[in-house]
């Protein structure tokens, strides 16, 4: 019986190990780079999942932060409704979020923006968009949440990687909707 235990316990935990590798994802401790301006944003063109075109020359002249996030990932999930009212206030103001779904199920994805009351457009990462956005970070995006805010000249004012509070957006946000300094 013991011997069946063990035999049981260890399938369990394989089975967990096995299922989990996209928590291996999650950033733990953010991890930050500023002074970037010298940087063209990464350029992207893609179909939202809400049906609307997405793309770097779109949004031309406004300040933007593409955040890359997991619907399966718990500090995404933390941040999505700060995000959400953070939208709502900066949006007329020349500001947006655009959602970068990462190692998502494109199929559930549009019922999970409803439930979280996402209002900002959400893309399905692919590898031309990792591959944009990974050549600002050492070894590409492999974790979640990743934060790349671009002002309204163009240019990446900084990445981070790990959860942000609504403080902390708010001060990104201003930063990215300040006038072009020419």
């Amino acid at each position: 019986m013991q011997l069946f235990r063990s035999i049981l316990i260890a399938g369990a935990l394989a089975i967990t190990m096995h299922a989990l590798p996209a928590l291996d994802a999650v950033a733990k401790k953010p991890v930050r780079k500023t002074a970037l301006k010298t940087w063209l944003a990464p350029e992207f063109s893609a179909k939202s999942v809400q049906g609307g075109a997405v793309s770097s020359r779109t949004l031309a002249g406004k300040g933007y932060i593409v955040n890359f996030f997991g619907s399966w990932c718990p500090y995404c999930r933390k941040e999505i409704p700060d995000m959400a009212a953070l939208q709502e206030k900066y949006e007329k103001k020349g500001f947006t979020f655009i959602g970068m779904a990462y190692r998502d199920n494109e199929q559930s994805m549009p019922d999970f923006i409803r439930e979280q009351g996402i209002n900002y457009p959400v893309v399905m990462a692919d590898e031309a968009i990792l591959d944009s956005f990974g050549r600002h970070v050492s070894g590409g995006v492999r974790s979640v949440p990743a934060l790349f805010a671009i002002n309204r000249d163009g240019r990446l004012l900084s990445v981070i990687i790990g959860a942000q509070t609504q403080e902390e957006f708010e001060r990104i946000i201003t930063e990215t909707m300040k006038k072009p300094v020419r």
